[in-house]
């Protein structure tokens, strides 16, 4: 028979669950590795096609810096994100210069872009992840350069003076805001976010006392949330925000290495979403939207493989083509030809999932013979 100080504790100061998952990112080897990174050269840098703020079609660069890490990962950290596997502790402000001038030399002072999408893991215009020299520099330069440009940040970290001196060195730019859900339990609970949709407000009123446009991210299925819990919240948290934003980004979770939903993920209690759901989240929501001037993106980051959203494997390549092509067209007809044997396997997952009180929903391995699935213990 179990002890009581087995059932009860030994009387240890406790520790939180968040820290528990979290430690391996703080142990020697963790910094180690980040630390073999070269902290002269950004992550990455590549274009991609993108339209301009009036509708032009244009070719985007996106520059993702190798910076200290975001303020909010430093206390506490969200549950899906893994962006501090690219930091580096002891980034200085001449190490962020040399990043963006590689990333100018890269693109060849951004040749063919008439846009620039400048990422650093966390608040670009925060001064204690980002140097605000370096900032001033990226601020003024592409708009010297007439290039339309898209920094991040967490709505807590937008204050008054700070907005007001973005819009100074780049009017009209675009901030976006990893508002992640329109739900204060699902922020708390599920992502850790840091920040309520009433401090979102408030930052999107900001953002538009001085002029600077609007962009919002949502994520597609948080952990903790089954498949048909997300199809519905998000296409609700979609058509809520949408009035409020210029665009808005909903973001299908992918696993990161060392982070909450990466645990649950390999204790196989989380599954990545159907690209199927994407579709119909899509469908339900341009219904709703109608001809609102909000634009709606979705990109599937490692769309297609296991740690992505994924289908069965047969259809996948074909339905993430269709979806990016929509976010770039506006045009639900892009999804008219697709169907699957794999559909009614999503089907019935979404009809159990919403039928029946299972938190973690029904989802099983996608990939391989359903029978085998099945049958499988």
């Amino acid at each position: 028979m179990a002890s009581a100080c087995g059932v009860l504790g030994d009387g240890s100061k406790p520790v939180k669950v968040h820290h528990l998952i979290k430690a391996p990112e703080n142990t020697p080897e963790s910094v180690s590795f980040r630390e073999s990174w070269d902290a002269s050269k950004p992550v990455t840098v590549y274009k991609t096609p993108e339209n301009l703020p009036d509708g032009t079609p244009c070719t985007a660069a996106t520059v993702i810096l190798r910076s200290k890490g975001c303020a909010w990962w430093w206390k506490s950290g969200c549950t899906f994100c893994g962006y501090f596997n690219d930091v580096r502790d002891d980034v200085s402000a001449e190490d962020m210069f040399s990043q963006w001038e590689f990333a100018k030399k890269n693109t060849n002072q951004f040749e063919d872009c008439g846009m620039v999408k400048v990422y650093t893991s966390g608040t670009f215009f925060e001064d204690r992840e980002n140097p605000p020299e370096w900032q001033d520099l990226v601020l003024r330069e592409t708009a010297q350069m007439g290039l339309h440009l898209v920094v991040e940040a967490q709505a807590q970290m937008c204050t008054p003076e700070k907005i007001s001196w973005v819009a100074e060195r780049h009017p009209g730019c675009t901030v976006a805001i990893g508002l992640e859900a329109y739900d204060d339990r699902v922020l708390r609970f599920h992502v850790n976010k840091g920040f309520t949709t009433k401090q979102w407000h408030s930052a999107v009123q900001m953002l538009r006392d001085n002029n600077l446009r609007v962009k919002t991210y949502l994520l597609f299925k948080p952990p903790f949330m089954s498949e048909g819990d997300a199809l519905v919240h998000t296409t609700s948290w979609l058509t809520k925000v949408a009035p409020y934003s210029d665009e808005v980004s909903v973001n299908p979770m992918n696993i990161q290495k060392n982070t909450i939903v990466d645990r649950l993920f390999r204790n196989k209690e989380y599954r990545p979403p159907w690209l199927w759901s994407l579709v119909e989240m899509i469908l339900r929501s341009h219904e709703h939207l109608g001809d609102d001037s909000c634009r709606i993106i979705v990109h599937p980051t490692a769309g297609g493989k296991i740690r992505g959203a994924h289908n069965c494997g047969e259809c996948d390549s074909e339905v993430v083509a269709a979806i990016e092509r929509y976010s770039v067209s506006g045009d639900t007809e892009e999804f008219s030809h697709l169907e699957c044997s794999c559909k009614s396997h999503w089907r019935a997952e979404i009809e159990n999932d919403n039928s029946f009180p299972m938190p973690l929903g029904f989802g099983t391995f996608r990939r391989g013979n359903p029978t085998d699935i099945v049958r499988a213990p």
